[in-house]
Parts: C-alpha cells; structure tokens; sequence
C-alpha cells in the first residue's frame, strides 16, 4: 500500500473483490480506465472461497461417493468404499485456490491495482483505505460499491462451534453422523442434500409449505423424492423456536402444526437468507440512499443516488447471485466510460444444485399468464433422451414456455441432469427473441441431453417426434 502525505489518485475504485468486484475492476480497465480494487479478504469474495464454488465441490465429491455405493442397477458393485474427508476438505480447498489465483492473475494482467483492506467512504470522491499498520487516503473519480452479502443470524440461533452458517458447514472436519437445517431454500437444500449423500442423516426444517420457493412444485417434488432416498427428513410448515447446545451436539425445539417436537444432531445449520454489506464503510454519511434494510437503490446503469457512485450485486436490489452480480459488473464499468449500457435481467436464470439440479429462467407458465400472456407450456421428459437413459438419470423434464401467438420462447425450466448448463441454451433464446421454431431447427448432436430442448421446442410447435401429443 502506498503511504504517504498525498492522496493515491484513481479513476475508478472498486470496493469488493467477489464476482462483481474483480469483473467490475477487469472490464473498466479495459475500457481505459485507472482501477483500485480493494477487499479485506480473499480475493473472489464469498462466492469462490466459502460458497458457491465450495458448496457445489461438495456437492460433486458427495454424488462421486454416492455412485460408488449405488450402481448396482448398471452391474457395477463396489465394496467398502470409504470417505477420507480430509482428503476431500483438500481437495476442495485446491479448487478454491487455483480459481482465486485466477482472479489475482487476471487482475495483474489487466493492469488493476490490488490492495487488502478495509474501507470507509469519506465523501464521494474519497476514501480511506486501512489495513492492520496503516491508512491511505485515495482519491476517486467513480466508485463501484460490491461488497456483498453475509448470513442472517437469529437471535435464538447465535453461531458457535455447534450452530453453523454455511462457511462453517463448508469447513467440518469429518462427516457428522446427524445434522438439522433451518431453511430449505437454495443453500439449506444444496449442503443438506451434499452431507445426505456422504451419509449423514439430516433433517430439514422449513416454515414454509415446500423447500425451495420460487420453483415450480413439479419440480421440487422431485427434488423431495431424492431427499428422502438418501434419508433425509424434509419437514415444512415448522418453525424453529431455539436450541440446547452440548459439547457434543445440539438439540432443536420446533413446532409443526401445533405441536412443540425436537430433534437432536450433532450439528445446527442456520440458512435463512443474507444481509447486504453497507453498513460501517460511510454510506450513510455520504448519503448514498437505501431502504432500511441496508439495500442500495440504484437506476439501470447501477448509479446511485450520487451520480458518480455505482453498487452491484447483493446489495442492490434482486436475488443474490454471483452471475447476477457478474452481469451488473459489465454494465457499471461501461456507464462509468459513457456507453448506453443498461440492466435487463429478463434472462437472468435461477440454478439451485440440488439433486436433481433445477434450473429456470425468464417466464414459469404461471407467472407468464400473471403477466397477461397467452402462452403454450411443452415439457419434454428425460425419460425420452437416450443420453440420460445412458447415465442411468433419466427423471425430470424440459418444459419451455412459448408465446401462443408466434411461438416467441419466453422462458422456461430444467429439472434433471445437467440442468444448470441446459438452461443457459433457452436462455439465449429469451435473450435473443428467439421463437420455438429457431430451436427446433438448430442441429442438436446426438445422443446428448441438450436434445432435450431441441425436442420440447418440436413439441411447441406442435410436431413432436420422440414422444406422443
């Protein structure tokens, strides 16, 4: 760090080194300008060093073990297969490690300046930058605000070395014989579904009336069937009131319809959502305007209510998404050199890696007609797609979601294999105004699961060949 009576002068500095962070830094350097990204972590924020790409490493070490036990049906039979969860806690930390020094390589190369510390905004075109010894004052013509999101703590559920966030479900040192979760949303479901696989017997508590919100009940329905065959406990509509804490475990206090029932494991996991970081860094001093939840408004090119401020990710307003942050990274970085950039999150796609994966994207059919569309909904099974017969995953379906008067595809959804990197194909359908019929008609290689899309596209059109009207 640079020290001294002068200020460090900058073009743009970037607060936050998580997805929309170092995109943010990376693209305004290409677009000419001088950046300062700074974090008082890790580079590659929360999302590449204590979750998503972690929790999705677990996840894949958990199916690995998994199938090692369960391929009978194939003639494949395995005896004592057995879990170093060391070696794997390892492994997934050599995972983190290469794509973090990804992100400091491609900094570097992109002539961003990279300083470890924290941050406190002084007015909006100055900023302190402090670490352990020492402080900076820098100054700035734009700044990028992606400081991110940190877990929600509940009173009655303090984390301790028993009552987990997902950071500290990410880091156990050996496989724990029973663990609760409280929420079975996208991480609850993810971490519970990973530990479920490598054994562990869990349980799900969800206030709710089904896991995973904002999906169609068609497809966690069969998220809910996997569950339950690794032996998980899903029980929604049930509030969690406290927990008794042991040095050897927990024991959780729940109501389920009237009725006050506990559950004893050795480990809590507390996943119910996320708060925005803008608290502590001079936000309100300088009188950038959010609600009272700490969430930043902001317009379509990611400014603030001071013109030459920019906030991305979860802290702004919408899902908390690394790809979302990623995108809004883009779009601030060319505002900030004067393109007509704007957000447009019609394409944006939901994933949650459960097993199976779900995947959605622009309009569900309910939400198409909320909207005042008359729309056809044609679902595809994978029990039709040779390839994922051939894999011996074959449950779920593609469904697309087309517009009745010119077949435009609006949205839809994946549940089944893969389907995090099927969606991304109607994606770009949504995105590029693409209709049933240009689907339909691009040459899918065969066997492969993305046939599946081509395949409900010949079913929007109303020819279908693999399955019957």
């Amino acid at each position: 760090m640079v020290v001294g009576d002068f200020p460090v002068e900058v073009d743009t500095l970037v607060v936050g080194a998580g997805p929309g962070g170092y995109v943010a830094a990376i693209r305004a350097a290409q677009m000419g300008q001088s950046v300062t990204i700074v974090d008082k972590g890790n580079l590659g924020g929360v999302c590449l060093n204590v979750g998503c790409v972690p929790s999705k490493a677990l996840i894949s070490a958990g199916h690995r073990y998994e199938q090692a036990n369960d391929s009978e049906d194939m003639g494949i039979t395995a005896e004592n297969v057995s879990v170093d969860f060391s070696k794997v806690q390892e492994w997934k930390g050599e995972v983190v490690n290469k794509l973090t020094g990804g992100v400091e390589g491609l900094l570097k190369s992109n002539k961003a300046d990279i300083v470890k510390g924290e941050v406190y905004f002084v007015d909006q075109n100055t900023a302190k930058i402090m670490d352990d010894k020492q402080s900076q004052t820098y100054k700035f013509k734009n700044a990028i605000i992606a400081t991110g999101s940190r877990p929600v703590e509940l009173k009655p559920f303090p984390y301790s070395d028993r009552v987990l966030d997902s950071t500290g479900a990410l880091e156990l040192e050996e496989i724990p014989e029973k663990m609760v979760v409280i929420g079975g949303g996208y991480i609850g479901t993810e971490l519970g579904g990973a530990y479920a696989s490598f054994g562990t017997e869990v349980t799900i508590l969800e206030g709710t009336e089904d896991i995973l919100g904002g999906f169609e009940k068609g497809m966690t329905q069969l998220v809910k069937k996997r569950l339950k065959k690794k032996g998980v406990d899903v029980v929604t509509k049930a509030m969690a009131q406290g927990v008794e804490e042991t040095d050897n475990g927990v024991k959780v206090t729940y109501e389920e319809k009237g009725e006050e029932k506990t559950v004893e494991a050795d480990y809590l996991l507390v996943t119910v959502g996320r708060r925005p970081n803008t608290d502590e860094i001079g936000l309100d001093e300088m009188g950038v305007e959010m609600d009272d939840n700490g969430v930043i408004k902001i317009d379509k090119q990611c400014r603030t209510s001071l013109d030459n401020i920019y906030a991305i990710g979860d802290i702004v307003e919408g899902p908390p998404l690394a790809h979302k942050a990623s995108y809004e990274g883009k779009i601030a970085a060319e505002a900030i050199s004067g393109e007509k950039s704007e957000i447009d999150y019609l394409g944006i796609p939901a994933v949650v890696f459960s097993d199976p994966e779900l995947a959605s994207v622009g309009h569900s059919e309910d939400s198409a007609k909320e909207a005042g569309f008359e729309v056809d909904a044609s679902k595809f099974p994978f029990g039709a797609n040779g390839r994922a017969l051939s894999l011996n995953d074959s449950e779920g379906f593609v469904k697309l979601i087309t517009r009745q008067s010119d077949g435009l595809v609006i949205g839809g959804q994946v549940a089944g294999p893969n389907a995090s990197d099927l969606i991304a194909e109607i994606g770009l359908a949504v995105e590029a105004g693409m209709t049933a019929e240009d689907l339909a008609l691009t040459i899918h290689a065969h066997p492969t699961l993305g046939e599946t899309v081509m395949e409900a596209a010949d079913l929007a059109m109303g020819m279908p060949i693999h399955i019957t009207k």
